[in-house]
């Protein structure tokens, strides 16, 4: 007997309808046992650490940007942090506790929460763009910072924004070979970040996918900004699937379900909009400019061997511009490298920080070497 064609397309889409819902029960049983899992008192920590001032900082365009600040305002030293896309300042949570454990009153750190991140103001479109962040992270320091010895910390976005700022304010960045007494910033931290060429990211797509990715993802984006509402209670529901993916494009192992918890509610506080703002600026960025002005900086470059969202090779790109870069790789890790393995993150920046802090007192560093001091090391798991 002879099935007609609707037939057979209505009995192949009730196959796939069927799989696709046995999958999604799975998933839900998946996600379910990792939450039964969470162990409350690690979860009400994180994110929790106690703050010494909260400000308000207001960039050019009249924007404000929430700062807080650990550690006496005459101290030695200042660590910057900058955080990145879609996240917020508690995403340096292992590593404000770490430096503040270690170096006690020596130190003090300033973290904040980028433009439409966090507790800061939202922007218009028009202000989402690498050059205004680094115009943000200029009048942050400015603000906050206006004297003394500064080592930069940025994560991805943070790091892009590092960058803009070196482009723009090359003064504040060390010099070896010329008088530059006003130069304050002689040792930067990036963390999982890129100098560009973004477009080329497959996010771990088969290679069909990502190629489609590059024209088909913008008009998603847009289109979801113009029902952002609508698509913000469609998240709401998805938790299971927001999870899914945090796990996927954030890290490379298994990681403590309270961590996954807290970085997928993280990423959840930021609009999608937001997320369609920023994405033009982050395809563009080229920090070409900004990495030529670090060259004398003592810089260390932190990457992840399982990275889907700023690869292994962009970090080697930067390394291999930047005379006195450290080139760090941390195997078994992804994106959000300082919250999946925070130990292997804390070492090296409590080095750089060390280091910046004898330079500051005067005491002989590896900030003051003119050798090349380019490695890489794995870190195994």
């Amino acid at each position: 007997m002879k099935l007609k064609i609707p037939a057979l397309i209505g009995g192949a889409v009730g196959v796939v309808t069927a799989a696709a819902a046995a999958g999604l029960v799975h998933e839900h049983r998946v996600v379910e046992g990792e939450r039964a899992r969470i162990d409350p008192r690690t979860a009400a920590l994180l994110g929790a650490l106690p703050v010494d001032r909260e400000s308000r900082v207001r960039a050019e365009d009249g924007i404000e940007l929430h700062v807080e600040e650990v550690g006496p305002l005459d101290a030695p030293l200042t660590v910057v942090f900058v955080h990145g896309f879609g996240l917020t300042l508690g995403s340096f949570h292992f590593q404000r506790l770490a430096l503040s454990e270690h170096f006690g009153q020596d130190v003090r750190l300033v973290l904040y929460d980028q433009r439409s991140h966090g507790r800061s103001d939202r922007s218009s479109a028009v202000g989402c763009t690498i050059e205004q962040l680094g115009r943000d992270l200029g009048a942050v320091i400015d603000s906050v910072v206006p004297n003394g010895p500064i080592v930069l910390i940025g994560h991805s976005m943070g790091g892009m924004t590092v960058m803009a700022l070196a482009s723009q304010r090359p003064d504040l960045f060390q010099r070896r070979l010329a008088s530059a007494p006003q130069a304050r910033i002689g040792s930067v931290g990036l963390i999982n970040t890129s100098s560009g060429d973004l477009k080329t990211v497959t996010l771990g797509l088969p290679s069909f996918v990502a190629r489609i990715r590059g024209p088909v993802l913008p008009v998603i984006l847009r289109r979801a900004a113009r029902s952002a509402d609508l698509v913000e209670r469609g998240r709401a529901l998805g938790k299971d699937l927001a999870w899914v993916l945090t796990k996927r494009l954030s890290f490379g192992s298994e990681v403590d379900p309270a961590v996954v918890a807290y970085c997928t509610n993280m990423i959840a506080a930021t609009r999608v909009d937001v997320f369609a703002e920023f994405y033009p600026t982050l395809m563009a960025h080229d920090g070409t400019l900004g990495l030529m002005n670090l060259v004398d900086c003592s810089v260390l470059v932190l990457a992840a061997d399982h990275d889907a969202l700023t690869p292994l090779a962009h970090a080697e790109t930067i390394a291999a511009a930047l005379p006195f870069a450290e080139l760090i790789v941390v195997a078994d890790a992804g994106h959000l490298l300082m919250l999946e393995h925070p130990d292997e993150v804390d070492r090296p920046v409590l080095g750089l920080v060390g280091d910046a802090l004898s330079a500051a007192a005067g005491s002989p560093s590896r900030i003051g070497r003119t050798v090349r001091r380019r490695s890489r090391r794995a870190v195994a798991r």
